[in-house]
């Protein structure tokens, strides 16, 4: 979209919010026409003290007057003072009045659609281009104000001193400007390219982000990267345009400000031929050296950086939010799931299960989409199960309603047949189910300690047990590094997988028929990772593991999809048939564990 057409959208609303701050406006014009008389002073004060005094011989004279340009400058200090107070009537109606304009469309976004995620793009709105909004209008309003009043505080006072001078110093001063509004359009083209680029990359970072885990897991980076970096480099190439359409505006800003002055010295001679007086030429070259020209700076400077800017965020409040229908997908966040998805065919029947979930229906809150629901499914007594899904769909949820640490809103969870959530004493190890997190707890003591602190007090497993457990886990080379059983942890010395690798054996230990692993090898290599598991398939009892990688999947006995429109339940070979989310996750495996 041109600058012009930016322009005819923002401009109704640029002129209904004016008209609301009418009063405003009045004080800060008020205040302003003091720093016209300043600039008035200054340049008039100092010719008519070289002509009628210091150069007709009359020194009391021409320190008169220049005590008069001091006081107009103790005016314009004071006057300073009350354009800032002003300013800020008129800056911050428009910082709030953009804050409530996108949270108004974030939030009607998302009650058209609660199932999708949040907007990057509103976030950006929300706080980088808001704050942008608010700092370009001030500065615009501060510096146009300034050039505007400045300059008929010096056209006037070259005018009183000799209506000549404009002949002079407007044509110079008029075509440099003309040059520089020229560059205006384009670079408000390239600023609006440079946001919307920001705003995509902003998105994709978000849903990159969310589903990282996922992505490594599956080995999907090569696919994710491109994307990614094609934004960046197109975000460079825009912030190149910039930089160039800069150094164009500055060589339009060096024309409009040198011009002036260059031409004002070339045309002394004649100037002097026709009566102008010496005063008067020090008087007009302190016009343009001291208040006009600089001003014209402080005024290109802004228009050419902040002004497109704020043309192009302004614009950006003014669109409106895509429909539904029309909006990008991303992944659900993390205490969100699909209101409505098919429950998980339960297995056939069976002999009493190991843990089972009726109609359950879960949410994070009573205005909360449910991150599960109406979700049925049995786990068999011995069997290995794996759970896959998206970051944020609901797998660390189902783990912790069959842990007991969270109660369904609308159903049953049962564990061993009663009740998952339960009163039970906190300070012993739950008889029924092991849950071991993605951070392994750990803690100081002998590596014997925490091999055994899920174990029933009173009856410790023995040396033998134990070893048995480090060969199956196959870390005998780390307990040996500890100093053996007897050796001492300090959690802090400990990497994350040597973290992981002392919980699992530990919950290898545990006497808990039902073992809950929420991405509990997360930190250990495909291969350690697959020991591991297979070792805890091995022991008596259930498996229930949320997969950190499809091979994890591809060991188990059934495997559980949670993919955001239905839950499906079933092996590793019929699932590709029935669930597209796993079909591609097994797409993009490569066979060995790897990723």
């Amino acid at each position: 979209m041109s600058e012009h057409g930016t322009w005819r959208r923002v401009s109704p609303d640029a002129r209904r919010f004016l008209r609301g701050r009418t009063a405003a406006l009045a004080r800060l014009g008020s205040w302003s026409l003091l720093e016209s008389a300043h600039t008035f002073l200054t340049g008039y004060g100092l010719a008519r003290a070289l002509d009628d005094g210091f150069l007709a011989g009359r020194t009391g004279v021409g320190l008169g007057w220049l005590v008069v340009a001091g006081l107009g400058a103790l005016l314009g200090a004071f006057a300073l003072r009350g354009v800032f107070a002003a300013l800020a009537d008129l800056v911050e109606p428009l910082r709030d009045g953009l804050v409530r304009r996108a949270v108004r469309h974030a939030l009607d976004r998302a009650v058209a659609d609660p199932s999708r995620a949040a907007d990057a793009g509103a976030v950006s709105r929300l706080t980088q281009q808001t704050e942008m909004a608010r700092d370009s209008f001030a500065g615009i309003v501060l510096t146009a104000r300034s050039f505007v009043f400045t300059a008929v505080g010096a056209l006037v006072g070259m005018a009183a001193l000799a209506p000549v001078l404009l002949l002079v110093v407007l044509p110079p001063l008029l075509l440099g400007l003309g040059l520089f509004l020229a560059t205006l359009r384009p670079m408000a083209g390239v600023q609006r390219d440079s946001l919307d680029t920001d705003e995509a990359l902003s998105r994709r970072v978000g849903e990159v982000g969310e589903g990282l885990r996922d992505i490594v897991a599956c080995g999907g980076a090569a696919r994710t990267t491109p994307g990614v970096e094609r934004l960046i480099r197109a975000q460079e190439r825009l912030t190149g345009r910039l930089a160039r359409w800069a150094a164009v505006r500055t060589v339009a800003l060096g024309a409009a400000g040198r011009m002036p002055v260059i031409a004002l010295l070339v045309a002394t001679p004649w100037l002097l031929d026709r009566g102008v007086t010496a005063g008067t030429l020090v008087g007009a070259l302190t016009y343009l050296v001291q208040a006009l020209l600089p001003a014209l700076h402080a005024l290109m400077t802004a228009l050419g950086s902040a002004g497109t800017r704020l043309l192009v965020v302004l614009e950006r409040f003014r669109e409106p939010e895509p429909p539904p229908s029309q909006a990008p997908k991303t992944q659900a966040p993390k205490t969100q799931a699909p209101k409505t998805p098919a429950p998980a065919q339960p297995p056939p029947p069976g002999p009493a299960s190991a843990a089972e979930l009726r109609d359950v229906t879960f949410a994070y809150g009573p205005r909360a989409a449910p991150v599960l629901e109406h979700l049925d499914l049995i786990v068999r007594p011995g069997e290995h199960l794996a759970v896959v899904g998206p970051s944020g769909i609901g797998k660390s949820t189902l783990t912790a309603l069959l842990a007991g640490l969270l109660r369904p809103d609308r159903g049953t969870v049962l564990v061993a047949g009663a009740a998952a959530h339960g009163d039970r004493d906190a300070s012993r190890p739950d008889p029924r189910r092991t849950l071991l997190p993605q951070q392994a707890y750990v803690f100081t003591g002998t590596v014997r300690e925490n091999l055994t602190h899920l174990c029933p007090a009173g009856r410790p497993p023995d040396d033998a047990r134990v070893g048995e457990a480090v060969a199956a886990l196959g870390m005998g080379g780390l307990v040996e590094r500890l100093g053996g059983l007897d050796g001492a942890v300090v959690p802090r010395r400990l990497s994350q997988g040597e973290c992981q690798q002392l919980a699992l054996a530990a919950a290898h230990l545990s006497p808990a028929p039902l073992l809950l692993l929420d991405e509990a090898t997360c930190h250990l290599d495909p291969r350690t990772e697959a020991r591991a598991e297979q070792a805890l398939a091995a022991r008596p009892g259930t498996l229930v593991v949320v997969a950190h990688r499809i091979s994890s999947a591809a060991r188990a006995d059934r495997v559980l999809v949670l993919d955001g429109t239905r839950a499906v339940c079933g092996t590793h070979e019929e699932l590709p048939a029935r669930s597209p989310l796993y079909r591609d996750l097994v797409g993009l495996w490569n066979g060995t564990g790897e990723v």
